[in-house]
């Protein structure tokens, strides 16, 4: 009898987004075999008894750097992005490099233990001292073993705003990270946020990055820097390699310009990320009734073909004082705000904190369950897609590399009935 293929680790009995159920072999680190009935042996067998296995969930985007910071130096009592900015200034003054590095390590810690194994974080570099950024450049190699760690160069107040914002966004580039940020509709003009657009498209050209905005974050139905990032995307040729972050003016726009503009969004091969948990606490402030969801057009947009993903955004800090790092409820909110509770539609809400995403951070050539792609997998308490979804069902496993870095015991939950005896409470049909 010829001998039994050797694996490392061998799920078996996993479910496929497809529906189809199968063995994942994996050997150094890669799927060696994705199929049904596989004949082979490993140091570990686990039987995933017919649950949702699912590429990693991804986090587009957050603040790493201000995560678990709610209520220092104090709690945000209007709800703004304004008095959050504000708040943050005032922190930053505090930050230290262990302050950073401690917060952010248990902040991955919390998004990659329900699934999240790709994090693309936003780091304020207005600051003279880059504190934060140094943090976090170290965190990056630290947490190689858990999770793929991308860092924007985010000017918070400003690249033009600030005293030696341009500077301090090259200097942070140099320093090592992976994607130019900016903030356009927070400058003091809009030909300071258009100039500050052109700033950052030329250092992401030089220094051969992408580009990830925060645009047009506010409810000011004239904010448009969305549409200069399309044209300079265009004429620069970056198409597929930049990202429009909030996008939240979108939501007031009217619709004879909105359709226009996913015309050039199309045609630029723009991202847009939505971070529904942030999007809907802080827009919509100034209105009175009706009052604004403020997230932008997700429906619409992916309908017209352009790729938009979710975000959590915030984790307690001063824009957000709730969460906790899970993806599935980030998408959650999406399905909800953004309408998106049909039949066909649920199941892209699943591709919006996963390939979706996973297009935006530029990873989709070493990302998803196929044989010779990196082990990087998560198996769900639920049988599907849709069902995790509902249940905000946990990570019961996750992988990284074939290797197990998180696991979970399912949790049951029984019923005790006078003159019967006790049985589970099981939410699937």
């Amino acid at each position: 009898m010829a001998a039994l293929e050797r694996y490392d680790l061998i799920f078996r009995n996993v479910r496929l987004r497809s529906g189809e159920t199968v063995d994942l072999g994996i050997r150094e680190g890669r799927f060696a075999a994705v199929q049904a009935g596989l004949a082979g042996e490993a140091g570990r067998v686990i039987d995933a008894g017919g649950r949702l296995a699912s590429p990693p969930l991804i986090e587009p985007h957050c603040h790493l750097d201000a995560v678990l910071t709610e209520g220092q130096p104090r709690s945000n009592a209007s709800g703004t992005l304004l008095e959050g900015i504000a708040i943050w200034a005032e922190r930053k003054q505090a930050l230290t490099h262990d302050d950073v590095k401690q917060r952010a390590t248990e902040g991955i810690l919390w998004y990659a233990s329900q699934g999240a194994l790709h994090i693309r974080t936003h780091v304020d570099v207005c600051d003279p001292n880059l504190t934060a950024l140094k943090a976090l450049l170290e965190v990056r190699e630290e947490v190689r073993d858990l999770v793929d760690l991308q860092l924007v160069a985010f000017p918070q107040e400003g690249i033009l705003s600030y005293p030696r914002g341009a500077e301090l966004l090259e200097e942070a580039l140099r320093l090592g990270c992976d994607v130019v940020g900016a903030i356009p509709h927070y400058e003091t003009t809009r030909d300071m946020g258009v100039e500050s657009l052109r700033i950052a498209f030329d250092l992401a050209e030089k220094y051969d990055r992408l580009l990830d905005a925060h645009c047009d974050e506010t409810d000011d139905d004239q904010s448009r820097f969305v549409e200069v990032m399309a044209a300079e995307t265009i004429a620069r040729g970056l198409q597929g390699r930049v990202t429009a972050s909030h996008t939240t003016a979108m939501h007031s726009y009217n619709n004879a310009y909105a359709f226009k503009l996913f015309g050039w969004l199309k045609r630029a091969d723009l991202n847009i990320i939505a971070n529904p948990p942030d999007n809907i606490i802080l827009q919509g402030r100034f209105d009175t009734y009706p009052k604004r969801r403020g997230m932008t057009r997700i429906k619409e947009l992916l309908e017209f073909g352009i790729n938009v993903a979710v975000g959590h955004d915030s984790v307690m800090d001063p824009w957000y004082p709730l969460g906790t790092g899970n993806m599935l409820h980030a998408a959650f909110l999406a399905l909800h705000i953004g309408h998106m509770s049909g039949y066909d539609e649920i199941p892209r809400v699943w591709d919006l904190v996963t390939d979706n995403s996973a297009r935006v951070l530029n990873i989709t050539d070493s990302y998803g369950i196929a044989p010779g792609k990196p082990a990087d997998f998560v198996v769900f308490d639920a049988p599907t897609d849709r069902d995790a979804l509902r249940m905000l069902a946990p990570a019961l496993w996750c992988v990284k590399r074939g290797r197990v870095v998180f696991e979970r015991e399912p949790s049951t939950v029984r019923v005790y009935r006078e003159g019967q005896e006790p049985r589970p409470v099981v939410y699937l049909r």
